[in-house]
């Protein structure tokens, strides 16, 4: 073999990839290394590392199996590029969000779930009599033979009281004592036909007797009378037949029924969510749970902590084959069998924990999980499998973790290069970086200013790249801005909180300030900081969070969960200085196409508004609704404004395409016609942020949507951008920079979890500028984070832990960030201590 020959092998080379913003990139990187690409958020490193590598590896797998099976993997289109050489198979481990369900679980994203019931069913304890030994699908609450019939596996039921639907019973029937009823027309309707059945809705509910009601609340009768508009003037002012249905009724119809998720947050409160008392909460059922191992159901274990699951194994898993074949066969657990599935589960699990995920338990549900979480479980996966010779491509592996949580990750991704395996990871944390053997950074700006590879070599010699943003970050060299702590005498308090592992919680929160809570994954940040503060805030204020969410989004079942919880206990004061509370999270902005960035922010309505004050829009008669791809006068017929069309294959799945008509324009040819600067509705929507800042710069309320966007850093994403298309850290800076373009009076409330995840150090000043903004305008900023240059700049810093899960749940140390890096036993301090001194020597340079 010659040199030449060796030294392709020896790298992947990618030739002229135009995939996205990249532009003709030609790009080389050693394979068996730790390969890391840089850039700010939207330079095209996703669009190199897997929209084109990855993509191509997989074409090139498609390519091998039989053309039936190519058409049901359905893979995406050949990526733009000339050719790639050296590309060894390839796995990718992309940040993606728990899939909205209950009963996707940690145990069965890792597979662990399975395995145990095996050990169950193989190797149990079974009570005296049981004559035959339960199939592994009995000890699952997702399969027909497991699931506990009463709440169907899910664990939990939802139950109405009177106490929940007549919260304050001194009320009459009149002023609103039934408060689960629907408002307005609807209400008054159901309080006439009551006055016409001889119901007195004029006595307080507590003195009505228990059977009136009970008839009220819960029957499931319905009659239907005759309305009066003389004895009922408010409601109508003609004869009709009203039908009456009870609290009870109401509410499981809107919940079944209702599309609206308004409705359905809204009577949700009447619900009372509780453990099935006839499982006991495991969703199984008794046969399975009358079977044990080491002392504990199964329901015990999917309930224990990794670590403590470990242990419980361990004497198991330790055993001696010469000793399992030998001992006492009267129970399972003294087998080769037990000892093997033991040893193996211990194993897997040991991983995990190696990983800083030994606080989560097997039956938390993925939804609840985070998306940095959510990877890492992959992962162990992947490390468990053995594979060797494979690519593994990762996207920001260290996306939300705190710097200690990291350390374990580095050492796990450091086994799979050495087992012969090669690393290219998407990355921002600079301290993974640094750590890396080769470093692709592309840029330099996002978007149209992106889209090249400026350096491509190792860590060190990106120091002479001047071009580089992430030159700076990395060695160092720029000015740190430094920030006195803001003071306050104004204090929100919040005492007494006991939910999830958080126990017995007081903190105040000076308002009027920055406040960075901090602690390791698992320590308890986003329950303190979203489940807790923002709900029960929001519950003060008299009703939920202006959570700038889409309105057809689900509501968050934890957060529902908080306001039925009893144990939770809080008690507040302060809140009547805060007038509005806002909740910024990474939830979808929307759930289909046809939610995007310019809907969501309500930019378009101005450029649907310029569009139709055109001289040819005028001449047709046309309104703005005629540029809205979501109504039916200007939108494409073909595919009824989508842009593409779903194709229906003989024998096949089908599978999408863009539609013929519009080609991907989504409006008719017509509306096409009418053009503003010489650029149709299409173009307008195809353009990135950055560039329609300077084409709508005259239209003030679409300038002002469009600055915002650009100081939270997403001048690279483009108007017309599909909601389903945007990471949570998108999501979540668009719901930020609606926030921002709001003219607000009072004092409000942000609340906002791990802000920074997904973004470049540049993008994270950025960010960090405009949270500071809110702040000098008089707001109250409390975000969970673990960013310490965001932590280092906050007035009050509250570290929770010391530890994750059961280890964590307290407050640790709370004071200015200086303070806190020099408190004991926080895992948090040395870190931000190393960060206060970085910055403190950069200064002082």
């Amino acid at each position: 073999m010659t040199e030449a020959h060796e030294e392709i092998d020896a790298h992947v080379r990618v030739y002229g990839s135009r995939v996205h913003n990249l532009r003709g990139v030609d790009v080389s990187a050693p394979r068996n290394a730790f390969v890391v690409f840089t850039g700010v958020s939207g330079s095209g490193k996703s669009s190199l590392a897997f929209g084109t590598i990855y993509a191509e590896a997989q074409r090139r797998y498609f390519e091998s199996v039989a053309p039936y099976a190519r058409r049901l993997l359905l893979p995406d289109d050949a990526p733009k590029v000339d050719d790639i050489t050296g590309l060894p198979p390839a796995v990718a481990l992309q940040q993606r969000r728990g899939t909205a369900t209950s009963r996707s679980t940690v145990g069965t994203v890792t597979t662990l779930s399975n395995l145990l019931r095996m050990l169950f069913s193989r190797a149990g304890t079974y009570p005296a009599g049981a004559t035959v030994r339960l199939d592994s699908d009995a000890f699952s609450s997702n399969t027909s033979v497991g699931a506990c019939p009463e709440c169907h596996g899910l664990g939990r039921i939802h139950r109405v009281t009177e106490d929940t639907l007549v919260p304050d019973p001194s009320l009459t029937i009149r002023e609103g004592a039934v408060a689960a009823w629907p408002g307005a027309w609807q209400g008054q309707n159901l309080r006439d036909i009551l006055i016409t059945l001889g119901y007195d809705i004029d006595k307080p509910w507590h003195k009505m007797p228990k059977r009136q009601r009970n008839w009220i609340l819960f029957t499931d009768e319905q009659p239907t009378v005759e309305i009066d508009p003389s004895q009922h003037p408010v409601t109508a002012d003609y004869y009709y037949n009203g039908t009456f249905s009870s609290a009870e009724r109401h509410v499981r119809h809107t919940l079944a029924n209702s599309q609206s998720a308004t409705m359905r947050r809204r009577v949700l409160q009447y619900v009372d969510s509780v453990d099935c008392p006839e499982c006991r909460g495991s969703g199984l059922r008794p046969e399975a749970l009358a079977v044990t191992f080491a002392g504990h159901t199964i329901a015990d274990m999917v309930a224990m902590p990794l670590t403590e699951l470990s242990e419980t194994l361990g004497p198991a898993a330790t055993r001696t084959e010469f000793e399992a074949a030998y001992e006492s066969l009267e129970s399972g657990e003294h087998t080769e069998v037990a000892t093997m599935i033991a040893a193996d589960l211990v194993a897997r699990i040991g991983v995990l924990i190696d990983l800083g995920l030994g606080y989560l338990s097997l039956h938390r549900r993925t939804p609840t999980v985070s998306p940095g979480e959510l990877q890492r479980l992959r992962l162990a996966t992947q490390l468990r499998a053995g594979l060797f010779g494979v690519l593994y491509v990762l996207d920001e592996p260290s996306a939300g973790l705190h710097p200690a949580d990291a350390e374990p990750l580095l050492a796990v991704l450091d086994k799979l290069r050495g087992a012969g395996n090669s690393l290219f990871v998407v990355e921002h944390d600079m301290d993974v970086v640094r750590r890396a053997d080769w470093v692709v950074d592309v840029g330099p700006g996002a978007g149209e200013l992106g889209g090249e590879v400026l350096y491509s070599g190792p860590v060190a010699g990106l120091a002479g790249v001047e071009a580089s943003i992430t030159r700076r970050h990395l060695f160092a060299d720029g000015a740190a801005a430094t920030r006195s702590p803001r003071a306050s005498t104004e204090m929100l308090r919040l005492q007494h909180i006991s939910f999830h592992n958080l126990r017995d919680v007081s903190v105040e929160l000076p308002l009027g300030t920055f406040i960075a809570v901090t602690g390791v994954s698992g320590s308890g940040k986003s329950t303190l900081v979203c489940k807790v503060l923002g709900d029960v805030v929001a519950r003060h204020l008299g009703g939920r969070a202006a959570d700038t969410a889409d309105a057809d989004a689900e509501p968050d079942g934890e957060l529902l969960d908080i306001d039925a919880d009893a144990s939770v206990g809080v008690t507040v004061e302060g809140v009547e200085t805060i007038s509005r509370l806002v909740i910024v999270d990474q939830k979808p902005i929307g759930r289909t196409p046809r939610s995007n960035l310019a809907t969501y922010t309500g930019l378009f309505d101005a450029v649907r508004k310029a569009f139709a004050d055109t001289p040819a829009a005028r001449r047709r008669g046309w309104s703005a609704g005629r540029f809205s791809f979501n109504v039916a006068e200007g939108r494409c017929e073909t595919c009824a404004g989508e842009g593409f069309v779903a194709v229906e294959l003989l024998f096949l799945p089908g599978t999408y395409a863009t539609c013929p008509t519009c080609a991907g324009a989504r409006y008719s040819e017509e509306t096409l016609k009418v053009r503003y600067r010489d650029h149709t509705i299409a173009d307008v929507l195809a353009m990135t942020v950055e560039e329609a800042h300077g084409f709508l710069a005259d239209i003030p309320s679409a300038a002002r949507s469009l600055t915002t966007l650009r100081e939270v850093g997403l001048g690279y994403l483009r108007l017309g951008q599909p909601a389903t298309e945007l990471s949570g850290g998108e999501a979540q800076r668009i719901k930020l920079a609606t926030e921002l373009q709001r003219a607000r009076r009072g004092h409000t409330l942000y609340v906002l979890d791990e802000p920074t995840t997904g973004l470049h150090p540049a993008d994270v000043e950025q960010l960090e500028r405009q949270l500071h903004r809110l702040v000098d305008a008089g707001n109250t900023v409390v975000v969970a984070e673990h960013d310490m240059g965001v932590v280092a700049g906050a007035d009050l810093v509250i570290d929770l832990g010391p530890g994750g899960g059961d280890a964590g749940g307290r407050v640790v140390a709370t004071g200015t960030p200086g303070e806190v890096a020099a408190a004991k036993g926080s895992r948090t301090a040395p870190y931000l201590a190393a960060c206060l001194g970085h910055q403190a020597s950069r200064h002082q340079a």
